[in-house]
């Protein structure tokens, strides 16, 4: 269903624009404003609210906040002010800026993009006379604070607009925090509010993203909702058994999910999506050889964050010239707003990391009106033996992969993380703003970070506790005064560029071919003189590898397996787990199940019922105890530990929680008691403190706020104890 927007001589929203952007917009021939547009115009004309603006990939939404945006600057041309425009990615700086220049060139509004291929006279001439758009990431504003900390208040006191594109990039992360961090600082220096736009295409729960774009009263954000471009949806599930051994000379289910994809995208733009980097290089290099067996043209391409620069934008600009067929195999670098045109269809290999990703990814395709968008998924599932495990019997990849479709289809998805206590983060900026004001009082800090800023979840024990741990491993020191500085170690860091980002970004070893560099490998990956890989879907041989300077030099070979690399690790939702019970469940065929899809689905749904699992929730498994919980990874990987620390070794196996035990009365009996049991203390927990230094600035924190701030972002106790009271009867 799609909505009709009114034409230009209609509509009330396009008299409020400026008469420039008005003739801009007849220029390029457009006879009328897209629902979006039509939304946001009023909403953002005045630059006095926030506003989220929510609408499908290639729905107009850069328009729909830059149009009253620009008019809004074009009131006053000799006080014109400026907006500073954030973004996820610096391809996506590149992209728009290129759009916003089409628009801004003829109307002498200067468009300046900030990252490192920008020329040091342009930025400067921006710091001079801080007018018009800046593009940039978190990273770069990151790093202004800390270099230029003094010419901040200059620099933002004519910022009209804050826009935030891809928001949900960046919520439920350190990188997240760190850019709400950002944003309050950017108020405080220009001594207002500033209004705040945010773009996306994927928000589970808008008033939950409301809250993250502006702490403590996100009640007061404007929701704008696009319900226009509406397509149709035609999707098929295929399965692909994967042997253990499998036979010589019969082919794998990666090799025959590469001939299928092969044999049905070929001629086409698509997307394609493994789980990881290393399938991202299998698949690419699997359907190049079959490019180059045919005697074809390859129209296969690699896309991951790895790969270098113009690797990445030759993919890119293959998709999007449209000169020949192109379809990219890819990480979630495509899934962001990058203009690559349409594609026909997308193809997710394995289950998708989440809904949200799904929705995200299928917003590529069926853009062009008339079009459907066009879902593949393809399923790797193992043959069902005697000794199976219960996950490969129920063939939970597959059960997984219908029920996030299903959520899809009813519009579901999972909704913004916002509860975690980033304590990682809170180090970083307590440094920062210490570097961008030359030294501050710990009272300052509590009061720009905690009670007026973004980490109002750190009391003042935790706050004070954080600062004596700081102290103590020399990452800032106290004079005389009561002025906080940096330590000896503080400074060091502070001052090396990795200092800017919030996340951990490994060490890695640069690829090269002939001088041309190709992209970067993990240096916990490392690879040695005549080693084979595969890398940017083509196969190469190591010739040598220089640890001092991190630099492997390569040569073109016929030989190599794909490279290493970490997958998403996506946490599960709740409500997908839900919907996996009530697919396993039912009895109705799923009408976009292949043949062989449709007949796992029924033996899984048959072991189902024999199994009880309707009405049982514990069974026992061998030596151990599995607990069906129907939860998703947050409350199972805490139920997990809850149980470990009363003596029960147990681990989340996904559908189930297994405990290595055989007496189930012992079992009954700890689960009753974790249900009672409200202690919120996590020393009591018994957590290994190395295990939980996961993100940049964690090996900084005291132990007991360490515990609680990894708690917070991964685990959900009080859900895993409403879970055990409910499982405790079913143990018997």
């Amino acid at each position: 269903m799609t909505n009709s927007p009114a034409s230009s001589s209609e509509s009330t929203a396009f008299g409020l624009l400026d008469k420039r952007i008005q003739r801009w917009i007849w220029s390029e021939g457009w006879t009328d404003l897209r629902d979006i547009q039509e939304q946001s115009i009023p909403s953002l004309i005045n630059a006095d609210q926030d506003v989220i603006i929510s609408a499908a990939t290639a729905s107009g939404k850069t328009e729909a906040a830059f149009f009253p945006i620009i008019s809004h600057l074009l009131r006053d041309d000799s006080n014109m002010g400026s907006v500073l425009y954030i973004s996820p990615l610096k391809a996506l700086i590149n992209d728009q800026w290129s759009r916003l220049e089409e628009i801004c060139d003829s109307l002498e509004i200067p468009v300046v993009a900030w990252h490192g291929d920008i020329s040091a006279s342009r930025k400067h001439r921006f710091l001079t006379s801080p007018k018009g758009i800046l593009l940039i990431t978190p990273e770069s504003l990151e790093a202004l604070f800390v270099t230029r900390g003094s010419s901040i208040p200059a620099l933002v006191t004519s910022l009209k607009y804050v826009v935030v594109d891809e928001l949900h990039s960046f919520i439920g992360s350190e990188r997240g925090k760190q850019l709400q961090s950002l944003l309050h600082r950017v108020e405080s220096c220009a001594g207002k509010t500033i209004a705040r736009v945010a773009l996306s295409a994927t928000l589970g729960n808008m008033r939950l993203a409301a809250d993250f774009l502006r702490p403590r009263t996100g009640e007061s954000v404007r929701l704008l909702n696009s319900t226009a471009d509406r397509h149709d949806l035609k999707v098929i599930v295929k399965c692909y058994m994967e042997e253990d051994q499998p036979d010589a000379g019969k082919s794998s289910a990666t090799e025959e999910i590469a001939q299928d994809l092969y044999l049905t995208l070929k001629g086409t733009n698509n997307l394609i999506f493994p789980n990881s980097r290393s399938q991202v290089e299998t698949y690419a290099d699997l359907l190049r050889s079959k490019c180059e067996k045919d005697g074809v043209p390859n129209e296969f391409w690699a896309h991951h964050g790895n790969l270098s620069r113009q690797l990445r934008e030759e993919t890119e600009q293959a998709l999007k010239s449209g000169a020949c067929p192109a379809t990219a195999v890819c990480t979630s670098t495509l899934e962001l707003g990058i203009d690559i045109g349409s594609v026909r269809s997308i193809a997710q290999i394995g289950s998708p990391p989440s809904v949200a990703s799904l929705r995200q990814r299928l917003g590529r395709s069926g853009r062009r009106r008339g079009e459907s968008a066009i879902l593949r998924c393809l399923c790797k599932e193992f043959p069902v033996r005697s000794k199976s495990a219960i996950s490969d019997r129920l063939h939970e990849g597959l059960i997984q992969t219908v029920a996030m479709i299903r959520l899809l289809i009813k519009g579901w998805f999972e909704p913004p993380d916002v509860n975690g206590l980033h304590a990682s983060t809170f180090v970083q900026q307590v440094m920062s703003v210490i570097a961008e004001r030359s030294g501050a009082s710990a009272a300052l800090i509590w009061s720009l970070l905690v009670e007026n800023g973004p980490f109002d979840g750190i009391d003042k024990e935790r706050f004070l506790s954080i600062l004596r741990e700081m102290g103590n491993k020399k990452l800032i020191m106290q004079d005389r005064t009561g002025l906080l500085l940096h330590g000896e170690l503080g400074e060091k860091l502070v001052n090396n560029y990795e200092f800017y980002s919030a996340f951990v970004s490994e060490d890695e070893f640069v690829l090269q071919h002939e001088g041309r560099t190709l992209g970067s490998l993990p240096i916990s990956r490392p690879l040695v003189a005549d080693q084979r890989i595969i890398f940017g879907g083509r196969r190469w041989r190591v010739i040598a590898a220089d640890a001092q300077s991190k630099v492997i030099a390569v040569v073109p070979d016929p030989g190599g397996v794909p490279p290493k690399f970490e997958g998403s690790g996506a946490m599960i939702h709740d409500r997908v787990r839900e919907e996996m019970r009530a697919v396993l469940s039912e009895s109705e065929p799923i009408l976009f199940l292949s043949h062989s899809a449709s007949r796992l689905l029924s033996g899984a749904r048959d072991l189902y019922e024999k199994l009880h699992l309707d009405s049982r929730q514990a069974l026992v498994d061998g030596d151990s105890i599995l607990l069906f919980t129907w939860r998703g990874d947050r409350v199972n990987d805490a139920l997990s530990l809850l149980l470990s620390t009363s003596g029960h070794r147990s681990w989340n196996e996904g559908l189930a929680v297994r405990i290595k035990a055989s007496d189930s009365s012992a079992v009954r009996h700890a689960l009753t008691t974790i249900s009672k049991d409200a202690t919120t203390d996590p020393d009591s927990l018994g957590l290994n403190l190395a295990t939980l230094i996961r993100e940049k600035w964690d090996w900084a924190l005291p132990p007991g706020v360490l515990s609680n701030s990894f708690l917070s972002m991964r685990m959900d106790l009080d859900g895993a104890r409403k879970i055990a009271g409910d499982l405790s009867p079913y143990v018997t």
